[in-house]
């Protein structure tokens, strides 16, 4: 098949993208994959789903529907999808504001939310717009985890310890735990400690053992054979009906309540492009082409709205099960699907073995995600190497710890924004010199000889010029005319991508300035098409001749340097 003619069968069958071309060749590889691959989702499904506040097996609900939604309209060849620890805990702080944990109407809120994160994902696949997902900077993604890895283990620490849940602020609840560690049921602390050992293990041997399964069968069996139930020992006992079933259905809530949900969905959607693209791109099905992010949140939107329609939660790109597929051979989204098959059957057939799970397991597994989630390593090379984003990462741990957490993790996306801003806004003119025996110019440094020419000025910005720093790059351009005096001065924009309004309005002032002045005007390298589309949309060319505009600097010096010392002299 042609490049052609495969791009012509993209466009016309969207769906099942990741896998178009299948071979039957291919399904060994993917049965293995698919094995392990449910091996290590069936515990972690579970435990994510009680760490939201809901029956365990809206896990396996959540995990068939995010396998199914993204080999359906999703793109990578290797994701998987499902329940995610990183966001349950901001969906669980959300709706326990608005119903009482566990309640239906809890889990009605859980399905509706589902929809909406759904629909918020798959509109921004349908538009394009991927570049919301580089709205967390790393330093703040980094907070941002070790944050909910705090609520994790706070959350998790009363099943480990058969202690009953505190309630309040995360920090209140710490502090009761500290208080009560004392009445802590010694058969569930070994469980739940034992769960974490076995995983932490498994997983440092290889990541393609299923410590997490294997624990959780042992424990099961110790539980069944030294009857420690009747010790204290919490299980999760029979598996509910659920109201959807297999059937999908709408969740039922009062229109205010869908209105509610919105500001959660948002938070919750952005959360979940970020880790999408991370992960789509991290493992990308063809590392010669870039990664299909937008399509990859169709994916994504499409299992979560199948996950609303099944009563389940949100769900979320897993970069820890996507490796696993990768590491055990795993070919296509056969492989997610195999695994969601096992799942299924074990949620019709196999439930009542899940009814002796003892609850400190699952804790166990949530223990070991929290504090695998936390990038101790990229925390210390932060630490070493800018102290400035060092604080980033300290301030959205906090504010995630601190406050209820959907508060924080808008207050780490605002971090992350004004980050932004604030490195575009202390952009400062640079002054260029030649380097010695070429044609080269070349910003000025002070550990680099370089050469200048009198009367001449080249200077440079290397950031979009925009509404941002528009006032200080007409001020810094000012205090250069004042103090150089120059003849001729040559603006090197090669590092300018973009010019917005408010920067054209000032470019077009200060071009004037010097033709007051008299100085010569240039402008070289106009690299970008976009800051192109900018001289012309707004009218700079109608300032600046076009012969003012040249493909290099030393070609704007050579042109225009004679011409603009005679016209100097004219004016003395």
């Amino acid at each position: 098949m042609t490049d052609q003619t495969s791009g012509t069968g993209k466009r016309l069958w969207p769906l099942l993208r990741s896998l178009q071309g299948y071979s039957a060749a291919s399904l060994p590889s993917d049965l293995i994959a698919g094995l392990t691959l449910a091996a290590i989702a069936i515990p972690e499904q579970m435990a994510t789903s009680k760490l939201g506040g809901l029956a365990p097996e809206l896990g396996f609900f959540a995990f068939i529907a995010g396998s199914l939604g993204f080999a359906l309209c999703g793109a990578n060849r290797f994701l998987s999808c499902g329940a995610d620890s990183t966001i349950t805990p901001i969906f669980a702080g959300g709706l326990a504001l608005l119903a009482t944990t566990g309640s239906p109407d809890y889990q009605a809120l859980a399905g509706a939310l589902a929809l909406l994160v759904g629909i918020m994902l798959m509109g921004s696949g349908v538009f394009k717009l991927g570049g919301i997902a580089n709205l967390l900077s790393q330093p703040v993604t980094v907070g941002f985890l070790a944050g909910i890895s705090v609520h994790i283990i706070v959350s998790q620490l009363p099943g480990v310890l058969g202690l009953p849940p505190p309630h309040g602020p995360t920090l209140e609840r710490i502090a009761t735990l500290a208080r009560h560690v004392g009445e802590a049921n010694l058969y569930t602390v070994v469980i739940g400690l034992g769960v974490l050992a076995v995983v932490s293990l498994s997983e440092r041997i290889s990541a393609r053992i299923p410590g997490a399964l294997i624990a959780l069968v042992g424990a099961t069996l110790l539980v069944v054979a030294a009857d420690l139930e009747h010790k204290g020992v919490q299980v999760v006992g029979s598996l509910k009906d659920t109201p959807h079933g297999f059937i999908p259905s709408l969740p039922i809530i009062a229109p205010e309540q869908w209105a509610k949900l919105i500001p959660l969905a948002f938070l919750i959607a952005i959360v979940v492009m970020v880790q999408t693209a991370a992960t789509t791109r991290s493992f990308p099905s063809d590392p010669d082409r870039p990664a299909d992010v937008d399509h990859d949140f169709l994916g994504v939107g499409a299992g979560s709205l199948l996950a609303g329609l099944f009563g389940a939660f949100p769900v979320n790109a897993s970069p820890p099960r996507t490796g696993i597929v990768v590491e055990t051979g795993g070919r296509s989204q056969a492989s997610s699907l195999i695994a969601a098959a096992i799942v299924l059957v074990l949620l019709a057939f196999g439930a009542t073995l899940l009814a002796h799970v003892p609850d400190a397991a699952l804790g166990g597994v949530l223990l070991f995600v929290a504090l695998r989630i936390i990038r101790v390593a990229q925390i210390a090379r932060i630490y070493r190497q800018t102290r400035a984003e060092f604080l980033l990462i300290v301030a959205t741990a906090a504010a995630i710890v601190v406050l209820p957490i959907e508060q924080g993790v808008a207050l780490g996306i605002a971090l992350s924004l004004m980050h932004g801003i604030w490195s575009t806004t202390r952009t400062h003119l640079v002054l260029f010199e030649r380097v010695p025996g070429t044609t080269i110019w070349w910003p000025a440094h002070p550990h680099i000889s370089g050469e200048t020419i009198d009367d001449i000025v080249v200077v440079g910005f290397q950031a979009p010029l925009s509404f941002l720093n528009a006032a200080t790059f007409r001020a810094d351009l000012q205090d250069v005319l004042q103090a150089k005096a120059p003849r001729l001065l040559v603006l090197e924009a090669g590092g300018i991508p973009e010019i917005d309004f408010t920067a054209a309005e000032a470019l077009g002032e200060l071009i004037k300035v010097c033709r007051d002045r008299h100085v010569t005007f240039a402008v070289a390298r106009l690299e970008s098409l976009r800051a192109q589309a900018a001289f012309e949309r707004f009218g700079l060319y109608d300032l600046l001749p076009r012969d003012h505009v040249f493909r290099s600097v030393d070609e704007a010096v050579r042109r225009l340097a004679p011409a603009a010392k005679a016209h100097q002299s004219e004016d003395k």
